[in-house]
């Protein structure tokens, strides 16, 4: 699934964020932001957004959407956002 996405959104992506809140909103709706090796965000439009969140989040059935979630599209890992920031020091 990792190599569909990378293949879906634009080149140089290397992590895809994914959680049920798009920011800004009030409801749950599925949501993802793409980042390239350097954690410098990288834009998607609303469609592949939407479309890449809901493969991850119905890929992974198991996982409590509470919090976001970081698919890393190189080795197809999917940890909990707070994981990233811990291996990162803090960082992106």
């Amino acid at each position: 699934m990792a190599v569909l996405i990378a293949d879906m959104v634009p080149g140089g992506a290397r992590t895809l964020r994914v959680s049920q809140r798009e920011p800004g909103r009030s409801w749950p709706s599925p949501y993802a932001r793409a980042y390239d090796a350097q954690g410098q965000h990288i834009a998607l439009n609303r469609a592949q957004g939407m479309t890449a969140a809901r493969w991850v989040i119905r890929a992974h059935p198991e996982v409590i959407w509470d919090e976001a979630y970081d698919l890393d599209l190189t080795t197809g890992a999917l940890r909990p956002v707070a994981h990233a920031y811990a291996a990162t020091g803090g960082g992106r």
